[in-house]
């Protein structure tokens, strides 16, 4: 996922307390997807819409929180299944137990959309393609701050900004280039293996676990397990 977006708009707009995050990542998977595809195989990928997108959006919500785990999470009934019973979208709110929550969205059955909106006391960031960007060396998002109506409601102010940041490689050949300097910290320099990146897949993994649990015993809330 494009968290260098979100990394960016996180040292840029430290005011942003957060309150509540939305993440939606959606695609529509065609027929030939719908009957061959391996995430719609239980035997090959038993998760379904939920492993799959639901993955990058509890990422986002997590980075969003800085990585704290939520206290528990609760599904949203009527999630769509296939004749296999297997997830082809679904949804799910979450919960810090202070104040904080968040929602999400993931489905194979609904038009590409992959946007993340964090919401704070005193402003909200907005980004559109956080999976995957509209062009792969320039990722825009949208800011607003102290936003209030204006005189009579009738409209908004100040309007939100837009900003880009502009890459000179594409988030899959900067992913390749990280793992390569953490092989060879190992292996030219000795050091531990660095536990960053299993801890923040684990952290995922536990929330994603916690959401399908809170499907299989009919959408009750789930304590998040780590």
């Amino acid at each position: 996922m494009t968290e260098f977006n979100l990394i960016i708009c996180y040292s840029e707009y430290g005011y942003l307390v957060h309150k509540s995050v939305h993440s939606i990542f959606a695609y529509y998977g065609g027929p030939d997807f719908q009957k061959n595809d391996i995430r719609v195989n239980p035997a090959l990928d038993a998760l379904g819409a939920l492993g799959d997108t639901g993955w990058y959006c509890i990422r986002a919500i997590l980075w969003a929180a800085d990585y704290e785990l939520p206290n528990t999470v609760t599904a949203l009934p009527d999630p769509e299944l296939n004749e296999a019973g297997l997830i082809l979208s679904c949804g799910s709110s979450l919960s810090w137990g202070d104040g904080k929550v968040a929602t999400f969205y993931c489905s194979f059955l609904t038009n590409l959309t992959m946007d993340i909106t964090a919401l704070g006391s005193n402003g909200n960031l907005s980004v559109h393609a956080f999976v995957i960007p509209f062009r792969e060396n320039v990722g825009p998002f949208y800011a607003a701050a102290n936003s209030r109506f204006a005189e009579l409601c009738i409209a908004c102010e100040p309007i939100p900004s837009e900003h880009t940041v502009m890459t000179d490689f594409p988030q899959e050949a900067l992913m390749v280039r990280e793992f390569a300097t953490l092989v060879r910290k190992i292996s030219a320099n000795g050091l531990a293996p660095d536990k960053k990146w299993p801890t923040l897949s684990r952290k995922t993994q536990a929330v994603l676990d916690a959401v399908k649990a809170s499907i299989d015993n009919g959408f009750e809330p789930v304590k998040v397990v780590y």
